[in-house]
């Protein structure tokens, strides 16, 4: 197995948004804002050569939105999946899995792709499976109104229409042997059974931690993002996950954090806390 981060480009969030109830005053000494109270993140992904499988955890927002849509997110690095891809010697057509970890625009949004007139809307990857759980699509599909925003139905319906779809079976909490070496832990405090890949390399555990943990600044329980739509949910599967992690040693690999691409944990007087911060390719 070799695995291969991918950034995507990076945008910007409030940070007010993104540590919900949290003071600024205590947030911003990770994740400093500009004048705007606007913070940088990232958009990275993974992608996991495994035998006869090419699997792409993960797509960043895609570049088929609207100028005035982009505005909002001050897209400030080119949108480069394939760029990355073709880098590492690989094409669009070669990918064989697409595993959304949720249907949130900045999560899938690059699944999709207009055609070359414009007219419709094709899946980006033709020979990979889209694997989604039955319950969060049912969650995005109908979205509530607090989440509707982030579900953009271009970004969602497309990957049904193409016969690409299919479901992981979701089996209590925990899913062993969704791909070789390749678990998952289903939550649903951000929203309807998000999945937390949990990848076993070189006698590792590498956990892709989607928005569990957008970022080092998040590790402490009381600061969970405002656009969770169960905070105190999040705070006990929080607590669960990063004691866990800590006993393990797992390696953290973070989407969205601007600074830090991956981390592991260790337990304090204080609770858990950071140990480390490092580049994936210092570990692997």
């Amino acid at each position: 197995m070799k695995i291969h981060p991918l950034n995507t480009g990076n945008f910007k969030l409030d940070g007010g948004a993104m540590f919900g109830v949290v003071p600024k005053t205590l947030w911003q000494r990770t994740n400093p804002a500009d004048s705007n109270n606007m913070c940088d993140w990232s958009m990275r992904c993974l992608l996991i050569e495994d035998g006869d499988r090419l699997i792409l955890v993960d797509t960043g927002i895609g570049d088929k939105q609207s100028e005035k849509f982009f505005s909002h997110y001050y897209m400030s690095d080119e949108m480069s999946l394939e760029p990355n891809l073709n880098k590492l010697g690989f094409g669009l057509d070669e990918i064989t899995d697409v595993f959304l970890t949720h249907l949130h625009f900045d999560h899938c949004g690059g699944a999709i792709q207009w055609n070359k007139d414009r007219t419709a809307l094709d899946t980006v990857f033709k020979n990979a499976t889209y694997w989604s759980t039955e319950s969060h699509w049912k969650w995005a599909t109908e979205p509530n109104q607090r989440e509707k925003a982030s579900f953009l139905k271009e970004n969602i319906l497309p990957i049904q229409e193409s016969g690409q779809l299919k479901f992981i079976d979701r089996k209590g909490d925990y899913t062993k042997d969704v791909f070789n070496n390749f678990d998952v832990l289903f939550v649903d405090g951000h929203t309807e059974s998000m999945m937390i890949p949990h990848i076993k390399h070189q006698d590792k555990t590498l956990v892709f931690m989607a928005d569990l943990l957008p970022s080092v600044g998040h590790i402490p329980l009381p600061y969970v993002m405002g656009y969770d739509t169960r905070p105190l949910l999040t705070l006990s599967e929080k607590d669960k996950f990063l004691k866990n992690a800590s006993k393990e040693d797992f390696v953290l690999f973070l989407e969205h954090d601007y600074h830090n691409e991956c981390c592991t944990l260790q337990e304090t007087e204080k609770g858990i806390r950071l140990k480390d911060t490092f580049s994936f390719s210092e570990r692997f």
